[in-house]
C-alpha cells in the first residue's frame, strides 16, 4: 500500500457517540472499531476518559482502549478533558492523547468549569505527566484548539485568541495543535486565513490539524480550504454522526466517507477502501437505531467508472 497523502482520522467512537441517547454495547464498539481498521482507517478516536456519571457512553473507555491497542496498524486516539482523565487515560495504556482546550471562555466554563487560562495550565500538567512516561512508551499529545472558529454560548471568537492558546499549547508541550470548528461556524475564507496565522505562529514544521463539523453545509469545502493551505490530518466521523454536549446547535461531524471520496476524487490518497468504508457504515449503527446519520456517498454510490487510488489490505 502506498503512504496516504492525507491522514482521515475517524472521531465517531468518541465524538460520534458522546451526544447518542442509546448506549452502544462494548462489543459493537469493539466491531465498528476494527471493520473500519480493516476498510484503511489507520487512525481511531475511541473513546473520551470522562467520569461515567457525566456521558455513560465511555464507561468501557479502558475495555475499549485495551481492544484497540491490539489492532495492528491502527493508531488509537483518546480524548481527556482534564489531568484525572489523562491520567487514567496513560494507565490504560494510551498512544494517543487529544485535550481540548476552549478558546472560547463562555465554552470552557460550560464544558470544563474552568477559565481557558486554568485549563491551559491544566494541560502543561498533562504534558508533564506525558514527558514523565518512559521514552520508548510516550503518548503523543495534541492540543484542540476547540470553538476557534466560533462559539454558540459566546459568539464570536477572535482570531488572535486562537492563535495565542495554539502558541501556549505548543509551548506548553503540544506535539501537535489542531483547530476545532466545534459548532459548525467556519467558512472556507476564514479557514484559510485562521490557519495560515496559527501555522505562522507555531511554526511552520509543526503538526497542525483540523476538526470540522457540518452543521451549516460547509465541513467538506471547509475540510478542502484547509488542505489548500497545507494541512494534511482531517477528523471526521462515518455517518456524520456527533456533536457537542455542551454546545447548543452543535450537530454532526463531517462524514468520513464523503471525504474520503472528496480526496479520492481529487487523486489525493487516503489509504481507505470507499466501498469497504460504506459497507462498515451499514452494520455498525445496527445497535444504535435512534442515531441520525448524514452523508451522500453511501446513499448515491460510486459513480460508474470510478476508479480507487489504493485499495486496503
Amino acid at each position: 500500500m502506498n503512504a496516504a497523502d492525507v491522514i482521515i482520522t475517524e472521531v465517531g467512537p468518541r465524538d460520534g457517540l458522546q451526544n447518542t441517547k442509546s448506549f452502544m454495547p462494548t462489543a459493537a464498539k469493539q466491531a465498528w472499531i476494527s471493520a473500519e481498521a480493516a476498510a484503511g482507517v489507520h487512525a481511531i478516536e475511541v473513546c473520551s476518559f470522562v467520569p461515567a456519571k457525566l456521558i455513560p457512553q465511555f464507561v468501557d473507555a479502558e475495555e475499549v482502549l485495551a481492544y484497540a491497542n491490539a489492532i495492528p496498524g491502527l493508531t488509537p486516539v483518546v480524548l481527556v478533558p482534564n489531568f484525572r482523565g489523562c491520567e487514567r487515560a496513560l494507565a490504560a495504556g494510551a498512544r494517543r492523547v487529544t485535550v481540548p482546550i476552549s478558546v472560547s471562555e463562555a465554552h470552557s466554563m460550560s464544558n470544563v468549569r474552568k477559565t481557558t487560562a486554568q485549563a491551559i495550565e491544566d494541560f502543561a500538567r498533562m504534558a508533564g505527566l506525558v514527558r514523565a512516561q518512559a521514552k520508548g512508551r510516550r503518548a503523543q499529545l495534541v492540543g484542540a484548539c476547540s470553538t476557534a472558529f466560533g462559539c454558540s454560548l459566546q459568539g464570536v471568537v477572535a482570531e488572535d485568541d486562537v492563535v495565542r492558546v495554539a502558541v501556549a499549547l505548543r509551548q506548553a508541550g503540544a506535539d501537535a495543535i489542531s483547530l476545532a470548528d466545534t459548532v459548525g461556524y467556519a467558512n472556507p475564507g476564514q479557514v484559510k486565513r485562521l490557519f495560515q496565522k496559527v501555522r505562522k505562529a507555531i511554526g511552520e514544521d509543526f503538526d497542525i490539524e483540523a476538526h470540522f463539523h457540518d452543521t451549516r453545509g460547509l465541513g467538506l469545502a471547509n475540510a478542502l480550504a484547509a488542505y489548500e493551505v497545507g494541512v494534511r490530518n482531517f477528523d471526521s466521523t462515518l455517518g456524520g454522526l456527533g456533536g457537542c454536549p455542551w454546545a447548543p446547535g452543535a450537530s454532526g461531524n463531517v462524514v468520513t466517507e464523503d471525504l474520503a471520496f472528496m480526496f479520492e476524487s481529487m487523486g489525493v490518497n487516503t489509504g481507505i477502501d470507499i466501498g469497504k468504508l460504506i459497507e462498515v457504515r451499514k452494520t455498525a449503527f445496527a445497535a444504535l437505531p435512534d442515531a441520525e446519520l448524514y452523508g451522500h456517498i453511501s446513499k448515491a454510490g460510486l459513480p460508474e467508472g470510478y476508479q480507487p487510488l489504493v485499495r486496503a489490505a
